[in-house]
């Protein structure tokens, strides 16, 4: 899919160290997509392409809000140093956050930078919407958006600044919820890990949803084997490697990825056989079924998978 160029034509600082981007496509403007939608950012080597959730897209324009992260690939360090004027690149907006068309109450949870989402999702439902929003930070001064959300004075939004000694009890929230409820996470992974848990003790099952930018990285691997069917080579994925890596160290083959942390679908690869141990925030469970993403996910077990590469 060919990459949309962009203006970047607004810049503005919405807490400390977080800045919001208006991006102008030079194309024409941008069409409406729902909220949770986002886009991947192309950056310039050696940093890779990030993904960033849209803030208002149904504008004409393509709006983002990026957090400053010295430790980062670089991503944000590059996106804060640019000026109005400058060009960017990006990917078509993409959804794997969008609003489940059920009925019932919506609980949102956000943890710092993962209340981009939420501002398009509170935006899409309107004033009357049925939903809560519980936005958890370490502190007001550096938490994107906060200081707007207060002065709503929504009973629906509770903030829970930490330094402050104002904490979110997730096990309680949880278990307050009507059983009807619809629960989306986006944040730090171990606030996902978290809500996840107390929806797994508390609610029937399906009624989480999450959004994550990173890779589980964190989760036990061994090596494995894999099978590429069309190549008829067999190959060896160390416990410290990804499968993309196995095959571009074993072989000529250089399959498409451009996040390599299992967001933008490049490396989306049909799945002939062998059992998957899934760890993108691309495919959904009917889709994984029949298709991996090779640069994150795994075998579940020894192996062989076999891909249609």
């Amino acid at each position: 899919m060919p990459a949309i160029v962009t203006e970047v034509c607004a810049i503005e600082e919405v807490a400390a160290g977080v800045k919001a981007f208006t991006l102008r496509p030079l194309d024409g403007p941008a069409p409406p997509c729902p909220s949770g939608s986002h886009i991947v950012v192309d950056m310039p080597p050696p940093g890779r392409p990030a993904a960033y959730s849209l803030l208002d897209p149904g504008g004409g324009v393509y709006r983002i809000a990026v957090k400053h992260e010295p430790d980062s690939r670089g991503g944000s360090r590059y996106l804060h140093a640019l000026a109005p004027g400058s060009r960017l690149r990006v990917q078509a907006p993409a959804n794997r956050f969008p609003l489940a068309a059920v009925p019932g109450p919506r609980l949102f949870i956000a943890g710092g930078i993962g209340i981009t989402p939420f501002i398009a999702h509170m935006a899409a439902l309107g004033a009357d919407a049925n939903y809560q929003l519980h936005y958890a930070f370490r502190d007001a001064a550096g938490a994107a958006f906060a200081a707007q959300l207060a002065e709503r004075g929504d009973a629906r939004i509770r903030l829970y600044e930490s330094r402050a000694g104002r904490r979110l009890d997730l096990d309680a929230l949880i278990a307050a919820a009507p059983a009807d409820s619809q629960v989306y996470v986006c944040g730090p992974e171990r606030l996902i890990a978290a809500t996840a848990d107390a929806c797994a003790r508390r609610l029937p099952a399906g009624r989480l949803h999450y959004e994550r930018f990173s890779a589980d990285t964190a989760a036990e691997s061994a090596g494995f084997e894999v099978e590429l069917a069309r190549s008829g080579l067999r190959l060896r994925v160390d416990a410290d490697e990804s499968i993309l890596a196995a095959i571009e160290r074993q072989s000529s083959l250089r399959p498409d990825c451009l996040c390599r942390e299992g967001y933008c679908g490049s490396c989306e690869t049909r799945l002939l056989a062998g059992d998957a141990e899934h760890r993108d925030q691309y495919l959904n469970e009917a889709e994984r079924r029949e298709r991996i993403m090779i640069c994150v996910s795994r075998a579940a077990g020894s192996g062989p998978l076999v891909l249609d590469l």
